[in-house]
Formats: structure tokens, C-alpha cells, sequence
């Protein structure tokens, strides 16, 4: 239905809020617009999910690997293989099937039930059956069942945060009717679906249900938006087609060569198939699962919850950070900075609800109950208020134990509007609680803050009787309710000169971001309030302002530098006024001089185009609606950046999943948003983002090394046995000696590898970049040079040997333990890419060493044990077999350290 419809159905029907719908007619609208629920797009079967899984080109690789292992009877290599393509295939299965359940949390905002007006009578329905027409009838607490347009209210206050980002309460007013026509319509004449009320009462006709709301079209963009591959799938995608391509040709180049010089068919085409067996990497799915396994293991202990493998790997190459403001970079609780009152200035320290803080004179702190106007302030503020505190009873002993870990604020819990919250803490900071207060006065009527007046006032009797009324609100409406002003001279007139006095100070606030509220007060003459109860609110006592402001969070600011030193730009991204966003951004240093702040009104104007010509410095989005957001990262993405999007509520959603990698809330973040994201911060703390990042970085150059030490000593491998076939050589390995080296050298060392420690720089580097790939920065380089020297040293040793002794037993078996001891002697220079063997550390990574013990005690089983001599074609070696295999591997570990400190003396 739309508002047009709605418009046309409420302005014929005169008692549309006494009469609502009736029960036929509900009926017929139900069956024609459908249930009042976020539909889901189909979902994909489980089948098809797993069946996915087998589609990589690695995968297929492993699987061809395995049929190969099994029909050359190495049923140990077989089910090795086998074992890790089901084991990745099960990982990527449940990832990809918790992906689906973000529609069943959207849904779950939704109210359960609603109150409306159904055949002239307030009934109680579930919200799923709300149709366009009817009447909600809305309370202070209740979520909204639909989008609906007001037709009546009383001091109405929504809660829209979850759709719009705003920290404060959205005023709401009844749409403007004349001769039964509407004049006008806009959105603080409507409330949504899954918003909150938090004051006052009113009656609103549904004009759009389940898909047609706004949080439908959230959930649309949601369903829409397709996952990417992560950078490091993409790269890992090209090598698996790399390394596919490269088998063929090894085993067609090898085979059909030895069998051109006369060797056997089937010996060649083993062999052939053995080195391409070798060849595969297949310790590569395996060792980044671990390694992104044990990276979510601590990040857990980070409090950093990762429910996607690849995001922390990700996230070490984001160059953007898109934050929210509400609730990631602040503290989500408004918090008094300054008060104004007779003449005197003071600066609220503190933040949050937590009643530590202190008032400040310039630097000098000072008491404010020895300040007569600054102490009736705070108690004008405490008085006219409804706010509730209470000392939080948590009955969740993880998440109280979470809080006392990570906040120092008092266990203080605060309901009702976030704007008499921070009156009410302003207060007590000073000593004025509320007890001590309703010790001295005692409410006996109050006026509600309503849109027309925009204040609040209350009428109390102190314990002499005497009568006072309080009122706070807007300044420039309370400054026009008052006659009179309290300053440091006393009670004085308010005239002109006082009036431009109390605006300056006024708008002094304002431009810097605060919210600003008004305090007065009167003494009533004894026993006439009844007859005054009309006029309250004239003739007020101006007392002084309130400035308040929903600060940054303390550890955020750490967070940014830290950002900004790894090279990250961290960006705004909020539903707040453009001045409140520019001024809490600058507080957190990510606005400097020269970045500009653009608002959604902008980016209405703006092509893609347009936008990404002046990305670059943009540092703050404000007033953005979810649309606005998408439109932000996809822009981004498409300049090239890794993009992190942080957020908390439904309207963060759509943006969440789009980002490469999406980082939600723990404790402040809605359902939706975390299972639209890859990471969940348990203690909604923007620091443990650097933290993932230095995270994302290890792993990142962990699965490098790795890749490193992989395909180089395989490229040694294939380049010992090519070389010795071109060179007419016999074969210098047989098929089960290349396939043992291949178990022995490539699984537990190479795992290891995956556990290295970080360098102490990684947080100094910039950002790798979105095209770069896994072999950049000189990475291939470093492999095919070390491939080819452990090549040409398993070689050099087998024809010396086999030169010198004629026995080809025994060269055979020296090439194999060369093959096997410079393998082991490079996993350590693979420790570092910049620094040598001999300037690594070798025993801060523990595992790594007792692998390399493990792989050498395999080799030496098959070398000395006299039946496994028989199985792997082995002679036992002698002292000078193993001086020429010591010596030549260790010749180019001596000779790399030269080179590298003799580059860094150039270069310095």
C-alpha cells in the first residue's frame, strides 16, 4: 500500500481513529498485501553448498593428487590428501550455511505483537498480521510493528537509531490536516518498523508492511549483495592455476624425456607422476585453515570474535576503515561537558554513565555546591527529569565478568531519555543524587515536554512547603519564558544586554557540536498554585545552560594513531549533524585541517564518478541513510581500497556485508548486523580492530613464508630430476624417495611455519596493496633462486658421489639426504624475507624446531633402519658422504648472508 493510499483511505474515513478496520476488511488487505514479516530470497540447499566446496581449482587438484597416490599404492599420501580436502570442504560448508541465517535475525526485530484499533475496540494482535489501514496504538517502550504515519501524539520521542545511526530520540508530530486533506508528510510524521519508543504516546495509520518498510528495503539491499572472494582466496585461486599448468608440463617434459634416452615407459612415467604428486603443494589449504584457525584462537582472546576464517587475513590488508560514530567510536551516552549558570563557566570531565568526574575553573578544579547558580542548575536538571538509576543487576555472569574486565565505569544503569540521563549523572558527579533530592522535594504535577513549548516543567514543594517550578528545554524558548535572570549580582532583570549575553555563550556551544539545554525556575506565592497552574511557565528565573555531547571513546583515540601509523585511513561514517560528526572526528584525530565533510544530501548530488574524485579527502560522511553507505563502500572498493566497515545497528547492515571485510558490535550491536558481519567485537572496543590487524599482517606473511618454502624446495625437486635426465644421468631419485621426501619435509615444518611469531616492524608497513599478489615484493624471486641452488646442490652431490664411488645406491641416497637437509635448512631463512638465517631467531617458534627434529629423524629411519632400506632402495652413508652433504648445504645459507649484509651496506 502506498502513502498515497493511505492518505486517500484516512481522509475519507472520518473516525478512522475510534472505528480502525474491521475484521473483514483486515482480512481482505492480508490476503491482498501479505504478512507483516521480512521475506527471505531462496536459500540455497545444503547440497549445492558442499557440493561448492569441490569445485576450487586446488581442491581438484588434491583430488587428482589422491586417485594418483592411491594407484602408485601410497595409501599413506592418499589418505593424507583426502583428509585435507574433506576437512576444508567441511569448514567451507559451515561458513557458508551460517551466512544464510542474517534474514532470521532482521526478523527478529520485528515487534511479536501490536496494539490497534479493530472494530472500534484496542485489540491485541501479532504483528504479522498488521495490515495497511489499521490504527497502531503506540506507548512509551514499544517497538513498532509497521511504518505507519501519525495521526495523533503526545510527546512523542522514537528511538531510530537502528535505522538512521542518530544517538538522540527523534521528535515525532501528528501529520497537519485540513478539510480531511493531509498538507503535509515527512518523516517526523512517521515512525518504522523495529524502532523503539521512548517517550510519550500516539495513534498511527500503517502505510507499508513486511518488504514495502524500511526495514524491508534494508533487508533487500542485505539479500542483493553478493560475498566476494577474500583477496588472499583470489590469490591463492591464480596460484592453484599456476601450479595445475605447471604439473601437466612436469610430468609430460619429464616423462617423455627419459623415455627419449631409453628408459623404461613405466619408470619414467612414475617418476613423472611422482614429481608432479611432489610438485602440488597440498600441505596449502591445510596450512592456511591452521594458520587462520589459530589466528581466530587469539583473537578470542582479543575479544575478538571471527566467524569467517579468511576476515582477519582481510582485514591485515585493509587500507579504509569505515566506523560507525554512535556506539563504536563513542560511547553512545550523552555526557554534560559544560554548564553555564550566573555568570560562571565550568568544563565537566567524565564520560558516559559513570559518575567519575570532576568540574573544572580553566585548569583549576573546583566544587560546584560552593556555586550557588551552578549548583540550582544540577538540581533543575535532576528535578525536572524522569530518567531512572538504578545499580546494574546482571544475572549473566560471563557479560558482567566481560564489563568489569574491560570498563572502569561504575555498574550504574540508566533508563529513560539519554538527554535526562546526562543531567542525572551531571548531578550526581557533584554529589546530587536523587534520593537526596526527594528528601527535599517532592513532585506534585509536571508538565510534559511537548513539540509546541519544547520544554518540560515540574511543580515541587520543598519541606518548608514552599512551592517551586522547575523547567528545562530549548534555551531560545526558555530565554522567551523568562523575565528575569539569576547572575553573580543576584536576581536581576533580564533585558537586552543579558539576553545577546546568554546566545553567545548559547551558540559558543552549539558550534561546538553540543547539545544545549535551557534551566529556570519560580517560587510560586503560597496557596495559589492552583490559580497560577495555567501560567506556570511565564515569568521564569533564567538559571544557565547545559552544553552535552555523546563523547569519543578513550581508547578509540589510541586506536586511530595506531591506524593511521599501519597506514589506514579510518573514516566517519554516522546519521548525526555534519557539526556534531566534524567535532567528535576531530576529537578522535581522524578529521585533520584540509578534509572535507560531506552529508547525505551531497552524495544525493553526486555520480559514483563524482564521488570518487573526492574520496580521497573525505574523512567524515554524516547524515547518510543505508543507500548512502553501499554508495560509500562500493565507491571505495572500486578506487582500489581494502574496505572494513564497523557498525552496530540495522541501517550498518547492508554496508557491513558489502565491505571486505564487515566488523560488527558485541554488546551493543543488533543480531542483524552481527551475522551480516565476518568479525563480532566482544567488548565493542574500536582497539581491538588494530589488534586484527596486526592479526591479519602475521598470518598474511605467515602463509607467505610458507609459500615460499613450499614451492621452492619443490621447484628443487623437479629441477634435480630434469637436470639428471638432460644430462643423461641415471634418475638421481625414485618415485618413493621423492614422495617420502614430500611427507617428511612439507607437513610438520611447514605447519610450524604457519605459527611464526610476528616481526617487530609489522605494524609500521603500509598496507598491501588490493592487486598486489602473493608472490609481489620479490617473493618469487627468493623462490626460484633458492629452488634452483637446492636443485643444483642435490645434484652436484649425486654425481659427485656417483663419479667418484660408482655406486648409484649410495649417490642416490646422498642426493636424498641433501635434498631432505637443505629443505630443512632453508625453513629457518624462510623465517624472514629481509633478514638471514644467521640474524633470525631460531628458537622463537618452538614447534617449528621440534618439526625440523621430527622430519630428520623420519629421514634417518629410511637411510639407517635395515628394513626400511629395502623399501625406500637405501645404503647406509659414511662420515665422508656426510661431510660433502654438510658442506654443500650449507654453502649457499653462508653465501646468502654475505649478499644481504653487503646490499644493506649499499643501501645505507
Amino acid at each position: 500500500m502506498s502513502v498515497a493510499e493511505s492518505r486517500l483511505n484516512f481522509a475519507n474515513s472520518k473516525n478512522l481513529l475510534t472505528e480502525g478496520l474491521t475484521d473483514n476488511e483486515a482480512k481482505k488487505k492480508l490476503q491482498k498485501y501479505g504478512f507483516n514479516i521480512i521475506s527471505e530470497r531462496k536459500k540455497i540447499s545444503p547440497l549445492k553448498i558442499l557440493f561448492q566446496q569441490f569445485t576450487d581449482v586446488m581442491i581438484i587438484i588434491l583430488i587428482i593428487a589422491t586417485i594418483i597416490s592411491g594407484f602408485m599404492g601410497d595409501m599413506t599420501e592418499a589418505i593424507t590428501i583426502i583428509a585435507i580436502v574433506i576437512v576444508n570442504a567441511v569448514l567451507g560448508f559451515a561458513q557458508e550455511f551460517k551466512t544464510e541465517r542474517t534474514m532470521e535475525a532482521l526478523k527478529s526485530l520485528a515487534a511479536p505483537s501490536a496494539k490497534v484499533i479493530r472494530n472500534e475496540q484496542q485489540v491485541n494482535i501479532p504483528a504479522e498480521e498488521i495490515v495497511p489501514g489499521d490504527v497502531l496504538v503506540i506507548e512509551t517502550g514499544d517497538r513498532i510493528a509497521a511504518d505507519a504515519a501519525i495521526l495523533e501524539c503526545n510527546s512523542l520521542y522514537v528511538d531510530e537509531s537502528l535505522l538512521t545511526g542518530e544517538s538522540v530520540p527523534v521528535e515525532k508530530h501528528a501529520l497537519k490536516i485540513k478539510d480531511s486533506l493531509i498538507n503535509s508528510y515527512d518523516k517526523k510524521s512517521s515512525v518504522y518498523m523495529g524502532t523503539v519508543v521512548t517517550g510519550g504516546r500516539a495513534k498511527a495509520v500503517v502505510y507499508a508492511t513486511g518488504m514495502k518498510t524500511e526495514m524491508g528495503n534494508i533487508a533487500d539491499m542485505i539479500q542483493n549483495i553478493e560475498d566476494d572472494e577474500t583477496p588472499l582466496q583470489k590469490r591463492l585461486s591464480h596460484l592453484g592455476k599456476y601450479i595445475a599448468i605447471g604439473c601437466l608440463a612436469i610430468c609430460t617434459i619429464v616423462s617423455i624425456t627419459g623415455i627419449l634416452r631409453g628408459e623404461q615407459l613405466l619408470t619414467m612415467l612414475l617418476a613423472g607422476i611422482s614429481l608432479a604428486v611432489a610438485a602440488i603443494p597440498e600441505g596449502l589449504p591445510a596450512i592456511v585453515t591452521i594458520a587462520l584457525a589459530l589466528g581466530v584462537q587469539r583473537m578470542l582472546k582479543r575479544n575478538a570474535l571471527i566467524r569467517k576464517l579468511p576476515a582477519v587475513e582481510t582485514l591485515g590488508c585493509a587500507s579504509i576503515i569505515c566506523s560507525d560514530k554512535t556506539g563504536t567510536l563513542t560511547e553512545n551516552k550523552m555526557t554534560v561537558r559544560k554548564i553555564y549558570a550566573a555568570g560562571c563557566e565550568l568544563d565537566v570531565t567524565g564520560s558516559g554513565y559513570s559518575t567519575e568526574g570532576s568540574f573544572m575553573a580553566g585548569k583549576k578544579q573546583t566544587d560546584p555546591l560552593r556555586m550557588e547558580g551552578i549548583k540550582l542548575a544540577l538540581e533543575i536538571g535532576a528535578l525536572c527529569n524522569n530518567s531512572v538509576c538504578t545499580t546494574e543487576n546482571n544475572n549473566n555472569m560471563a557479560v558482567g565478568k566481560l564489563k568489569a574486565l574491560f570498563s572502569k565505569q561504575s555498574n550504574l544503569k540508566i533508563t529513560g531519555d539519554p538527554t535526562e540521563a546526562a543531567l542525572t549523572i551531571a548531578a550526581m558527579k557533584a554529589g546530587i543524587t536523587r534520593s537526596r533530592l526527594n528528601s527535599s522535594y517532592h513532585r506534585i504535577d509536571e508538565l510534559p515536554f511537548d513539540a509546541d513549548r519544547k520544554c518540560m516543567s515540574v511543580v515541587c514543594k520543598n519541606s518548608s512547603g514552599e512551592i517551586f517550578v522547575f523547567t528545562k528545554g530549548a534555551p531560545d524558548m526558555i530565554i522567551d519564558k523568562c523575565n528575569r535572570v539569576m547572575s553573580s549580582r543576584g536576581i536581576t532583570k533580564l533585558d537586552d544586554i543579558a539576553k545577546r549575553s546568554i546566545t553567545r555563550i548559547n551558540d559558543t556551544m552549539a558550534s561546538n557540536a553540543l547539545r544545549v539545554m535551557g534551566l529556570a525556575y519560580k517560587k510560586l506565592e503560597t496557596g495559589t498554585y492552583r490559580a497560577e497552574a495555567k501560567n506556570l511557565e511565564k515569568d521564569l528565573i533564567f538559571v544557565g545552560l547545559m552544553g552535552m555531547i555523546d563523547p569519543p571513546r578513550r581508547e578509540a583515540v589510541v586506536a586511530v594513531q595506531k591506524c593511521k601509523l599501519a597506514g589506514i585511513k579510518p573514516i566517519m561514517i554516522t546519521g548525526d549533524h555534519k557539526l556534531t560528526a566534524a567535532a567528535i572526528a576531530k576529537e578522535l584525530n581522524i578529521y585533520c585541517d584540509g578534509d572535507e565533510v560531506l552529508t547525505g544530501a551531497d552524495l544525493d548530488k553526486m555520480t559514483d564518478g563524482q564521488l570518487a574524485k573526492v574520496a580521497k579527502t573525505v574523512s567524515v560522511y554524516a547524515r547518510v541513510s543505508p543507500k548512502h553507505k553501499l554508495m560509500i563502500v562500493r565507491v571505495l572498493k572500486s578506487l582500489g581500497h581494502i574496505v572494513a566497515m564497523t557498525g552496530d545497528g540495522v541501517n550498518d547492515a547492508p554496508a557491513v556485508k558489502e565491505a571486505d571485510i564487515g566488523v560488527s558490535m558485541g554488546v551493543t550491536g543488533t543480531d542483524v548486523t552481527k551475522e551480516a558481519s565476518s568479525m563480532v567485537l566482544l567488548d565493542d572496543n574500536f582497539a581491538t580492530l588494530v589488534a586484527a590487524v596486526e592479526e591479519g599482517r602475521v598470518i598474511y606473511n605467515n602463509i607467505r613464508k610458507f609459500i615460499r618454502y613450499m614451492l621452492a624446495c619443490n621447484l628443487g625437486e623437479v629441477l634435480t630430476m630434469f637436470l639428471g635426465i638432460l644430462l643423461m644421468l641415471p634418475i638421481p631419485l625414485l618415485p618413493i624417495q621423492i614422495l617420502w621426501v614430500n611427507l617428511a619435509t612439507d607437513g610438520l615444518p611447514a605447519i610450524a611455519l604457519g605459527l611464526d611469531p610476528p616481526e617487530k616492524d609489522i605494524m609500521m608497513q603500509r598496507p598491501r596493496g588490493a592487486n598486489d599478489n602473493i608472490f609481489s615484493h620479490g617473493l618469487l624471486r627468493l623462490i626460484v633462486t633458492r629452488g634452483i641452488f637446492i636443485g643444483l646442490s642435490t645434484l652436484g652431490v649425486f654425481m659427485s658421489i656417483f663419479y667418484i664411488l660408482g655406486d648409484v645406491e649410495t649417490a642416490r641416497t646422498s642426493a636424498f639426504m641433501t635434498l631432505v637437509i637443505t629443505q630443512l635448512i632453508h625453513v629457518f631463512e624462510c623465517k624472514s624475507e629481509t633478514r638471514n638465517i644467521f640474524e633470525n631467531s631460531l628458537f622463537n617458534n618452538i614447534p617449528l624446531v621440534l618439526a625440523v627434529l621430527c622430519s630428520i629423524i623420519m629421514v634417518l629411519a629410511v637411510v639407517y633402519v635395515p628394513v626400511l632400506q629395502g623399501i625406500f632402495d637405501t645404503v647406509a652413508l659414511g662420515i665422508s658422504e656426510w661431510f660433502i652433504i654438510i658442506g654443500v648445504s650449507l654453502i649457499v645459507p653462508i653465501l646468502s648472508s654475505m649478499f644481504k649484509r653487503n646490499r644493506r651496506g649499499l643501501d645505507q
